[in-house]
């Protein structure tokens, strides 16, 4: 069973250095963008997904393109809106714009407060690959669509859920949300605020794979 990490915005191959889960690929967010992993997963008769952040807003979008191709979910920090909206809990523009300064004030070293001692998961990129991530995550809205996908009764495989309890990227009202669009799914709410969860939590991780492969 191949599994393919979708990577969040902004973010290294290094994030995934502590999880020992076999992958076939990590997406990177520009692959996301430019539609590299969806035909990848096209031509794939079976798979399972793991998606973080930016990357967790793509998995949620290939489950509702490919469904019957999917044999596991896993969830990290994942949100279908990214920006807040009249009673959901998100970012304010202001807030996101902050974020892309913060990464190049930093270059991308120890950004969001990386645990020491643990790979960096984040990286520089260029202005322009960075800009178009923020501008997916300002006007995607996953919310009603997913909805449907829950009407539909599609979505069998395993899915895992983990969210940070004060997470300042994505709220925990995404778990919420999730666990309502995946009422079978394992929903496990990480205590703290860490956002990198891949470097947070990776045995966990490891252990949701192992589980959508049995």
């Amino acid at each position: 069973m191949k599994t393919f990490v979708l990577n969040g915005w902004a973010s290294s191959q290094e994030a995934w250095d502590l999880c020992l889960f076999e992958r076939e690929r990590i997406f990177t967010y520009t692959e996301l963008l430019d539609g590299v992993a969806e035909d990848v997963l096209e031509k794939e008769k079976e798979f399972i997904l793991v998606g973080w952040s930016m990357g967790g807003s793509y998995a949620l979008r290939y489950a509702m393109k490919f469904p019957k191709k999917l044999k596991g979910l896993i969830l990290l920090a994942a949100t279908p809106r990214m920006m807040r909206d009249n009673n959901w809990e998100g970012m304010t523009p202001r807030r996101l714009a902050a974020l892309e300064m913060g990464l190049k004030m930093t270059k991308g070293e120890g950004f969001f407060g990386t645990p020491e001692g643990k790979p960096n998961p984040y990286k520089m990129d260029s202005d322009e690959n960075l800009a178009r991530g923020l501008e997916y995550l300002k006007n995607t809205d996953l919310r009603l669509d997913l909805i449907d996908l829950l009407a539909s009764g599609m979505i069998r495989c395993p899915v895992y859920i983990f969210q940070s309890e004060n997470d300042g990227i994505v709220r925990s009202q995404n778990a919420k949300f999730l666990s309502t669009v995946f009422p079978h799914a394992n929903v496990e709410i990480i205590s703290g605020g860490e956002h990198a969860l891949p470097v947070a939590i990776p045995e966990k991780i490891d252990i949701a794979v192992a589980n959508c492969i049995l």
